[in-house]
C-alpha cells in the first residue's frame, strides 16, 4: 500500500484511496494522468505509486532508492528540455523562470519510449514511463505518444500536467484521470504554520496570507517559491510598489533598480507580486491587464528596463 507521513503537507486523501485501491486490485490501466495545479504532490504520489506496483513482483529490490535515483532498469522518466539543448547551448539564470515557455519534449524523447519498452523487462512483470510536464509534448512528440498509446504494450504510462487543457485529447481520452485538488485556505494554514522555518521564510511585511494563497493557487511548493523569491527582494524596491506610482521621476528611477538589481525570474515574480497588492486595494482590471503584458516582455527578456517604465506610465495616465 501507498504510505505518507502522516503529518506529508502533499497527502491528497481522496487519491491516496484510489491509487490504494487499483494496487490492491491490480486493475492496471495503460495510461494515467495525474493533473492538477503545480506543487500538490502529483510527482511525490507517482513515484510512490510506482515503487508500489513494482514491489508486487520485487519486493527486496530496494525499490525505493533506485526509483528515486532513476537507476531501476524497467522505469523510465521523461522529462522537458530545451530546444536548444544539444547545439552548444549554455544554460543561464534566467532558464529557470522559462520553463513553460520555451522548454518541450521532443518527438526523440517519445521514440526512446517504444525502445525501452521493446525490451523485455528484467525486475518486473511490466515497465512503467513518467511523463513530466505532458503539456510541454511539442505536436510531434504528442502523435508519436498517441500511437505508442494505442499499441498493446508491456507498459503503464504515468503523464503528469499542471495544464490538462493543453494535453491532446486523444492522449487524455486514453487514460485514467487522477485529480489533484488544490489545498483550502485552512490546510494552508495549518502547512505554514507546521512547516515555516521561521529562519528561512520571513513572510513579507506587505503580503496579507490570502494574497499567497490567491497567488499560489492553492499549492504549499508554490508560495514556499513565491516567498524564497520574494524575501530576495530589497525594500528599496518593495517600498516604492505598494500601490500604483504616479510620479515619472519615481517611475524612472525605481525601472531601473529593477532591471539592476534583480534577475528576469524575480522579475516576473515581482510583477505577480505587485498584480496581488495592486489589485486588493484598485480592482482596476485594465492594470492587471497590462501588468500581464509586461510579463509577456519580461519572459521574451525584450529590453526589461524599457518594459517596466512603459508600464508603468501608462498606468500612472489611468490612475491619476
Amino acid at each position: 500500500m501507498i504510505e505518507f507521513q502522516e503529518n506529508n503537507y502533499l497527502f491528497n486523501d481522496e487519491v491516496h484511496t484510489y491509487l490504494n485501491s487499483i494496487i490492491k486490485n491490480k486493475s492496471f490501466a495503460n495510461g494515467y494522468i495525474f493533473y492538477g495545479a503545480e506543487g500538490v504532490g502529483k510527482k511525490q504520489t507517482a513515484i510512490k505509486f510506482i515503487q508500489e506496483i513494482f514491489k508486487q513482483t520485487n519486493p527486496n529490490g530496494n525499490i525505493e532508492e533506485r526509483i528515486t535515483n532513476n537507476n531501476y532498469p524497467d522505469f523510465l522518466i521523461i522529462e522537458p528540455s530545451s530546444p536548444m539543448e544539444g547545439k552548444n547551448s549554455k544554460n543561464t539564470d534566467n532558464e529557470k523562470i522559462t520553463k513553460n515557455e520555451t522548454e518541450i519534449i521532443k518527438v526523440a524523447q517519445i521514440r526512446n519510449i517504444k525502445n525501452f519498452l521493446g525490451q523485455k523487462s528484467i525486475n518486473s512483470d511490466r515497465k512503467i514511463v513518467l511523463i513530466i510536464d505532458s503539456h510541454l509534448l511539442n505536436e510531434a512528440a504528442s502523435n508519436c505518444l498517441l500511437k505508442t498509446l494505442e499499441e498493446p504494450t508491456n507498459g503503464i504510462f504515468i503523464l503528469l500536467t499542471s495544464k490538462l487543457n493543453l494535453v491532446l485529447n486523444t492522449i487524455i481520452s486514453r487514460c485514467q484521470l487522477v485529480r489533484f485538488r488544490s489545498f483550502s485556505s485552512e490546510q494552508i494554514q495549518y502547512i505554514l504554520k507546521d512547516y515555516l522555518d521561521p529562519a528561512k521564510y520571513n513572510i513579507h511585511r506587505k503580503l496579507e496570507f490570502e494574497d499567497l494563497i490567491n497567488y499560489a493557487n492553492g499549492s504549499p511548493s508554490q508560495i514556499l517559491k513565491n516567498l524564497e523569491i520574494w524575501n530576495e527582494l530589497s525594500d528599496e524596491i518593495t517600498s516604492k510598489l505598494d500601490s500604483p506610482i504616479k510620479n515619472s521621476l519615481e517611475i524612472l528611477e525605481i525601472s531601473k533598480l529593477i532591471s539592476e538589481q534583480l534577475e528576469i525570474y524575480q522579475q516576473i515574480s515581482l510583477v505577480n507580486y505587485i498584480q496581488i497588492i495592486w489589485w486588493r486595494k484598485t480592482k482596476n482590471s485594465d492594470l492587471i491587464k497590462k501588468l500581464e503584458k509586461l510579463k509577456f516582455f519580461l519572459r521574451k527578456n525584450i529590453q526589461p528596463r524599457l518594459a517596466w517604465e512603459i508600464t508603468f506610465l501608462k498606468i500612472s495616465m489611468k490612475v491619476s
